[in-house]
């Protein structure tokens, strides 16, 4: 048998953590840039926002019930960094609730998380937090072009 090398509620709370992160980027972000400004034909981050916002609870959900939503990140948040906030706050406490529902032995298990992507529970997680890191980065590059300094990222 293979010791665990970190448990189901670390994996959850590093998650949490860069969410959290990733929330003080939003808030970091003036309003009238945040769903407009982009480098280098990069979306803006509020759309981006908006995928990590399509992939999150869905996909714990998914996890959770084995019953797959078709990947959708086209919310309405009507440009407002209030709303994303809102949305963001309110995928937070979902994502526990349904991360509670996940059997400990299913993170070994293969799934197609949103009928597309074929891999492990676990992995998929991993790449969901990997994801957000990502966009994250890219909303730090966007805040030093225009003239923020970003939070540290190592204050999760």
């Amino acid at each position: 048998m293979t010791a665990e090398v970190i448990s189901t509620d670390q994996l959850l709370a590093h998650w949490q953590g860069h969410r959290q992160l990733t929330r003080r980027v939003i808030e970091a972000f003036p309003e009238d840039q945040l769903f407009t400004f982009s480098i280098g034909g990069m979306r803006p981050f509020g759309e981006m926002a908006k995928e990590l916002l399509g992939i999150a609870v869905p996909g714990a959900k998914g996890m959770a019930t084995e019953e797959w939503e078709t990947l959708d990140e086209n919310m309405d948040l009507e440009g407002s960094k209030e709303k994303l906030l809102a949305a963001w706050d309110k995928a937070t406490e979902e994502l526990n609730h349904w991360w509670a529902k996940i059997p400990s032995d299913h993170f070994q298990d293969t799934v197609v998380a949103f009928g597309q992507y074929k891999d492990k529970v676990y992995c998929s997680i991993l790449y969901f937090i990997d994801n957000e890191i990502h966009h994250r980065a890219q909303a730090y590059v966007y805040l030093r072009a225009l003239g923020i300094t970003p939070p540290n990222f190592w204050e999760r």
